[in-house]
């Protein structure tokens, strides 16, 4: 008797266009999930009547195992929590879920973006970088990754060291104050500071006052889910700067500016694939109650890079 395939909804802005939908069915076949992906695209800031339609259609099917959101983190459990029987630590931290599950019948949030930026940032940002000199962080953007981002540097060990300051940019003043509320939650040493800048010039004023060797984010989503950067085309990065680019797909004019100066500052340049691909794995571990090894990771990594845009 042939089983029955299962689904995995992929909750985002326009779904169709991530390098997932043609990475998944083979990290299916590799790990005999025998599941598709089904995308489900929402504007972003959509009405809080729309999450909870997405949501009971998943809690209706019975095929549907779960769900990874992205760019509604927030929204999602906003207007969602209480159809959320239980929410893991990071969900509760961060006020935000990536990832919905059905088990025993019962429906789980899970924010595991934190797990995901951790495994990103170590990749690139060298081993005592922190522990050296007056480092800044400057996330322009303050939506779930910024979040996330944010509270797994100051839940970082004292070994691994923490930047001077962490600042943050957002066009909105409500989504400054609830990551403040946020980072209220932690018991961290690490300095935030939050700024409302309406515009790229606003961005740039900051960017000309952190410190060299920081960290510079673009988290706000231009360059992929709208266009454009935030930063002016006359920005300059701070020398020996990291530069992270999270998106992987789309123009990226961010990243684009990054590289033009990469040589004569020093910059170290990075996208958000490994990003994605450990947001991915880390969720698909959850659903489907695997442990997933280093020889599996890098098995699935290896089989996505195929798609890599």
């Amino acid at each position: 008797m042939k089983l029955t395939k299962t689904k995995l909804i992929f909750i985002g802005v326009s779904t169709g266009g991530s390098s997932i939908m043609r990475i998944f069915p083979r990290w299916s076949e590799i790990l005999g999930l025998n599941c598709e992906i089904v995308g489900v695209d929402l504007p972003l800031r959509a009405p809080a009547d729309n999450y909870r339609r997405v949501l009971q259609d998943i809690i209706a099917d019975p095929t549907a195992m779960g769900a990874l959101i992205t760019a509604h983190k927030i929204d999602m459990l906003r207007a969602c929590r209480d159809k959320i029987d239980e929410l893991d630590e990071y969900a509760r931290i961060c006020d935000e879920v990536s990832c919905i599950i059905k088990r025993d019948g019962k429906l789980l949030g899970f924010a595991k973006d934190p797990i995901s930026s951790a495994q990103a940032l170590s990749h690139f940002v060298p081993r005592g970088h922190w522990r050296d000199d007056a480092r800044d962080v400057l996330c322009l953007g303050v939506g779930g990754a910024a979040v996330a981002i944010s509270v797994c540097m100051a839940r970082a060990s004292a070994a691994d060291g923490q930047p001077s300051r962490f600042l943050l940019t957002d066009i909105a003043p409500e989504r400054l104050r609830s990551i403040r509320q946020v980072h209220q939650r932690l018991a961290t040493p690490l300095q935030f500071e939050y700024h409302l800048c309406e515009g790229a010039a606003d961005n740039e004023r900051l960017l000309r006052g952190v410190a060299p060797g920081s960290l510079v984010i673009n988290a706000t989503g231009l360059g992929k889910d709208l266009p454009g950067s935030p930063l002016t085309p006359a920005a300059t990065f701070p020398q020996d700067a990291l530069v992270w680019e999270l998106n992987y797909r789309g123009e990226r004019d961010f990243m684009r500016q990054a590289l033009a100066q990469a040589e004569a500052l020093n910059l170290s340049v990075e996208d958000g694939w490994r990003y994605f691909v450990h947001g991915w794995t880390e969720v698909i571990a959850e659903v489907f109650e695997l442990e997933l090894d280093s020889e599996a990771l890098a098995r699935l990594s290896a089989s996505a890079s195929t798609n890599r845009p």
